[in-house]
Order: C-alpha cells, then structure tokens, then sequence
C-alpha cells in the first residue's frame, strides 16, 4: 500500500529525517577495547584493529611516546601504524578521541624483533600452524567463543621447550591456558598461571624426538558461569616460543645494592650443580630500583630479582627451633625453602626499642607456591604479632620493636604447606617516608559555564611531613584550575576545573601533578590500572600488568547546550 504525503506532510517527513541524520552523525565518546594486533616491530609499518565502537569514523589518535604515528584510515576500524627505528622498547599507551572526549587507554607493544602473525584455521591438533623455526613470537587472538589455537613444533629428544603467553598482563578479558600435546592427541604439559599473574607459562623437555602441539585455550576473566572455551574479538595474546636452557630461579633469590652477590642458577634444561655462580654487580643500581631484570647469558630467558640494601643470605637448617634460629644482621634479607611440609624456619635479630622495620616475605610474587605467614617472637618465645595476608598475598609488617633487644622472625607456610618448591625471601628494611597520589578515573570532562571537581587521592608514608599541593598544567584556554594544598594527615583533595561561560570545545591530554612546596618536586598524579577486588570470590580487576598506571589523564571541554526555541 503507497502513502501520499502533501506539501506539509512531506515538509515534516524531511524534517524528521534530518533529525535522523543528525543522530546518526553526532560524534559520540569513542570505545577503545583494544589493538590487534598488539605488537608492532621498530622500523615497521602496519594495520592494526581498533577493536571497539567508534561511530563515526575515522577518530583522532593520540600516543603517548614518540617515534609512533598513528591515523586512522578510510577503512572503518583500521589504524595505520609507522614506527620509527629508533623508537623506544616497551609496552605504549594509545587513546582515540573526538570533540566529545577520549577513550581508555590501551596497549600498543614496541619490539624489536618480529612477530608472525597467527593463521587460521587452525583449531584443531591435526591441522596445527607450522611453526617452522624457535625462538618465534607470534601475535594471536582467540576471537570467537570455543576458540582453540593449535601450533606444530618439532623438537629433538632431550631438548627443553618454552612457552610464555602474555593476554592478561594486555587487558585482554581471558584467563589463558597452555596445553601441549603429540601427534595422537596425548597431553604431555600444561599450565594454567604463571605463578606470578594468571598468564601461563609452560617448560619441558622432550624425551623423544617429534613433532608437538601447542594448544592455547582460556576461559572469560572475570569468571562466569559459562564453562564454555572463551574468545572474542578483544582477547588478544603474545605468545613467546623457544628452546634452550630456561631460568627458573636464582639462589639468593635477591641482590644487594651497592655490592656484588654471588647467585646460583637454578633452571630447566641445564644441569644446576655444574653451573658456575653468576655474579650480579649491584654498585650501579639507583637508590629507588626495587626490582631489576637479569639476563643470565647461556638462557633464553630473564627473571625479575627483588634489591635490598642489605646482605643477601641463605637459609641454613637447622632453623626450627628458637634456640636455633639464624641470625641475620638487619637491613638484610635471606632466602628459605618451608620444606618438609610443615617447616617453619626461624631467625634471629636485634632492634633497639622504638626501631621501625618494614619486614616483608615474598614468595607469590616470585612466582613461588607457598602461601606463607610472617610472625614475631620475643627472647623467650612469646608471639607479639602474626601477619598472613596484606595487599597482596605475601605477609607484609610495618613494625616498632618493644621494649627488649633480641626478637626472632618465624616464617611458615599456612595448611602446612612445604616442598623443595616453596621458596622464600624475607627482607627487613628501614621504612622511607614517602608520597602517593592517584586518582579514581582517567578521563574527564567540564561544560562550559560550569565546574567540575577532580578528587585526587594523597597517602603520605611513613611520616612524610613535607608541604604538598594538587596542581594542573597544560589545561585548554577558557578553562582554570587552582592549586589546592593537601592536609597534613593527606587523605581526600578536591580539585575544580572552572570552565569560562565562553571556553571552546576541547579534547585534549591532562596532567595534574602533586608538587612537594620543600624541595619544589612535582610527581605526577596516576590513576592506577591494576586492582584487586573480587566479587563472591570471583577475581575482578586485572591484578598485574605489562604497565600499571598511567599519567596522561583526558580532558574534553564541552559547549554549553544551546537554548531551545520558544514555541510559537
């Protein structure tokens, strides 16, 4: 059936459809889920996905970091990508944005060496993707529900395989899994985490020759309850291949500044009691270093050791009881193994009364099973204080001796957990006043002819007593900001951003910086990118990343709405 519209009727038909229109073209706030892929050689050009929702097309793209240009194309959701030679190394940040404001941050990974490319199909084991040389590192993405990623290596019998996969240290939203299998389909490994991060990390060494496949599989992060294989477009990974000697673990499991430390190698592949020590030459390091990269030459691999300012020693047995603890020299650390089950490994120390110590255990984060707890004794045995948990799973104690001189730290494993795998280190160090500040959002936005209030978060350390103020720089014309002083106790600080009744629309980056009035210091304001919250015991937030926080905030100015005409 036709419809016959008059002159008025058509009139308002055409009106309607460019209100439609006009829907349709305004700019809304671009979604930036994540780029695919993900990692990106120097001296390369590339395409590379915005995966999200950017309607319309094409955004304006910031970075972060020189040596990187990126534009969109005419090609909805395609970036094209130039990185220079001489560009930096490292995880980088990119934002799409328009006159309405920016998207989230994501990663964009600068390498030096090239990555292959993931081919599909190649879901299943029997039509695997040939990996035809190691090392390899390929970009992948597991982008659709029950997705399975076969790869095909060929190993010599006795040779040891690597694997390492990087998805959720990218903010890819899955939980991965990497399970290796021969030619009949037999599992031979697997692994599910790291140790560290919920990324796997899989080691093993073949007993005969052949040809393996490499299954990467995850599940959706967060958990639901959907047991399903998980995938979509935004879980993206970094696979690392190899063969070779692989470092697991060194002896002391820490180094000292400002000294040499004698560490023993410990590793897949290699046998440990012929491995000459490794001395790591800590004079160079910076008094704020708190963790450094070793690359031990002969291994295909680096590990990250904590630095203390103190000797690091080595567990000596027998330490069970309190007439025979070990006694350390403080600051210092040592580093122990809870083995048998149910070990619990005891050393002695003195403090003068009044004395504050930061008295941690690690082992988690070195990737280490034991889930362990930190108690203090007094001379005759008495605990004075038991510490499990802190903000992470390893015990951590802000510490003041008592009255009294000689204590002892006892260190056990909770469950009476215990094995040749369950190392520790326990670290005594002075605690150094400090200051924190962040804030809760990343982007922000103010109308024009009015405020809008930024609360940044101070946490003052360990007395910290220095004059501090919240102040902004950079801000877009016709906006204001003034600098506003932080409490002693720190705590809560309201910033307002003041736009003029006047202020052109802006898009633009944002730095707000803490600025210490006794030695005119400006440190930078973050927004921390990793948590920790669960929600009915579920894991939220991602807990480790491959960069955990970000000083480049957003801030989009918007015209005031204009008044609507009045109805005749």
């Amino acid at each position: 059936m036709g419809v016959c519209l008059g002159n008025s009727g058509r009139l308002r038909f055409s009106l309607v459809l460019l209100g439609l229109a006009g829907l349709r073209a305004a700019a809304g706030v671009p979604v930036l889920d994540q780029l695919f892929p993900i990692a990106l050689q120097v001296g390369t050009t590339n395409r590379v996905e915005a995966v999200g929702k950017v309607d319309p097309w094409p955004p304006k793209v910031w970075v972060d970091t020189p040596g990187l240009t990126v534009e969109a194309t005419t090609n909805q959701g395609t970036l094209r990508v130039i990185v220079a030679s001489d560009a930096a190394i490292g995880a980088r940040f990119v934002r799409l944005y328009n006159d309405e404001g920016g998207s989230a941050p994501h990663f964009l990974l600068v390498t030096a060496e090239a990555s292959e490319a993931e081919v599909e199909p190649n879901d299943v084991y029997t039509k695997a993707q040939p990996v035809p040389r190691l090392p390899t590192v390929l970009n992948g993405r597991l982008e659709k529900s029950g997705d399975v990623d076969c790869y095909a290596v060929t190993l010599a019998a006795g040779q040891t395989f690597s694997a390492f996969l990087e998805a959720h240290t990218l903010m890819s939203p899955v939980d991965a899994v990497l399970r290796l299998v021969d030619l009949r389909g037999v599992e031979v490994a697997a692994n599910h985490d790291d140790g560290r991060t919920f990324d796997p990390r899989l080691v093993w060494t073949a007993a005969q020759a052949g040809t393996y496949v490499l299954q990467v599989f995850g599940f959706d992060y967060p958990a639901g309850s959907d047991i399903r294989f998980a995938g979509n477009s935004k879980c993206v990974y970094r696979l690392y291949l190899n063969t070779g000697p692989y470092l697991t673990h060194t002896l002391p499991l820490g180094v000292q500044r400002g000294a040499n430390t004698s560490l023993a190698l410990w590793a897949w592949g290699a046998r440990t009691n012929t491995l000459p020590p490794y001395v790591f030459a800590g004079t160079t390091l910076a008094a704020s270093a708190r963790e450094i990269g070793l690359t031990a030459p002969g291994f295909v691999n680096a590990i990250q050791l904590p630095v203390g300012d103190g000797p690091e020693l080595i567990e000596q047995e027998p330490n069970l009881r309190p007439t025979e603890a070990q006694l350390l020299s403080l600051p210092g650390a040592v580093s122990g193994v809870i083995d048998p089950p149910g070990d619990v490994d005891r050393y002695r120390f003195t403090a003068r009364e009044g004395e504050a110590w930061v008295i941690a255990v690690q082992s988690a984060a070195l990737g280490f099973p034991l889930d362990a707890w930190l108690r203090i004794e007094d001379a005759a045995g008495k605990e004075l204080v038991r510490v499990d948990d802190s903000d992470s799973a390893d015990p951590r104690l802000d510490w003041t001796a008592p009255a009294g001189t000689n204590f002892v730290a006892a260190v056990g494993g909770l469950g009476r957990q215990g094995g040749r795998n369950f190392l520790y280190r326990l670290s005594f160090s002075r605690p150094t006043p400090g200051v924190k500040a962040t804030v809760a959002e990343n982007v922000f936005s103010v109308e024009a002819g009015k405020t809008n209030e930024i609360k940044v978060t101070v946490t003052r350390r360990y007395q910290f007593t220095n004059g501090l103020s919240v102040q902004v720089t950079g801000l877009p014309p016709g906006v204001r900001a003034e600098s506003v002083p932080v409490s002693e106790k720190g705590g809560e600080t309201v910033l307002k951003l003041i736009a003029d009744t006047n202020a052109p629309a802006a898009s633009q980056p944002l730095q707000i910086g803490l600025l210490d009035t006794v030695t005119t210091q400006v440190r930078p304001v973050v927004m921390e990118l990793v948590s920790a919250g669960e929600n009915n015991g579920v894991p939220q937030g991602f807990r480790h990343l491959v960069r955990e926080s970000i000083e480049s905030l957003w801030l989009s100015v918007r015209p005031a709405p204009k008044p609507m005409p009045e109805k005749k």
